[in-house]
């Protein structure tokens, strides 16, 4: 039988060995001779990660981060995108990423200039009409936005780009008499029963710009502690109206 000798407390196991960046990482600093510093060798491997992907899995990748920055941001009113418009935005994204796809276009959405963008709206154009090209054109412009404050990639919204105005069409939104007449109706501001008082005050809630998604939203808990002198109040991941 052969006993082997396990190291005691003054022996020393052979150390295991590790490759440059990941003793970089540990170590915090860049492996000797190298001349890099655990950062410059942290990017080059993100950089070497990413040139192994395909051109749509980049462009996937782009479009979910595209997705975190617009959670992160308000809209033209100051309050945070809704998820419905959130959606949006990705999907206008995804719609340019299938086109470059079927175009052949080999690379992510910085590849996309002014040019680029004329030709992928000009072919949205022919299937989806004008209405239709004129939100692709404003949902899509988020996404430009954020390439330009993420990588400095620059804004292809110049004056070369071809503009889609929106179809002509009746005003969705109501007359101010008719909204005047509404309000009257449900009390003005007077109605003792509860069906007045509700309808009166969700018609003046929309009023102030509120949107229908964020009335059916409102809990009462989102209502100041004493409406009279704080009449505020603030739906879940939004700022006072």
């Amino acid at each position: 039988m052969t006993l082997t000798k396990s190291p005691g407390a003054g022996a020393s196991a052979r150390p295991g060995r590790k490759s440059p960046p990941r003793a970089a990482t540990l170590g915090g600093t860049a492996p000797a001779g190298s001349g890099l510093t655990t950062a410059e060798i942290l990017t080059a491997g993100a950089r070497l990660r990413r040139e192994a992907l395909s051109a749509p899995d980049l462009r996937r990748m782009q479009i979910s981060e595209f997705t975190v920055w617009l959670r992160s941001r308000t809209n033209k009113h100051h309050r945070p995108f809704q998820a419905d418009t959130i959606a949006a935005y990705a999907d206008a994204a995804r719609a340019l990423s299938e086109w470059m796809s079927e175009q052949n276009i080999d690379g992510d959405f910085t590849t996309c200039d002014t040019g680029v963008l004329n030709r992928f709206f000009a072919h949205y154009l022919a299937s989806h009409g004008q209405g239709g090209t004129n939100t692709r054109q404003r949902n899509l412009r988020h996404l430009f936005t954020w390439l330009e404050e993420s990588c400095g990639h620059p804004h292809p919204w110049t004056s070369e780009l071809q503009r889609y105005a929106p179809a002509k069409k009746r005003p969705s939104t109501l007359a101010q008499e008719f909204i005047a007449d509404l309000l009257e109706v449900t009390g003005g501001g007077r109605a003792r029963r509860f069906e007045g008082v509700r309808d009166h005050a969700m018609i003046r809630v929309l009023t102030e710009g509120v949107r229908r998604t964020e009335l059916i939203q409102l809990q009462t808990m989102d209502l100041s502690t004493d409406l009279i002198a704080q009449p505020l109040a603030q739906p879940p991941s939004s700022v006072p109206f």
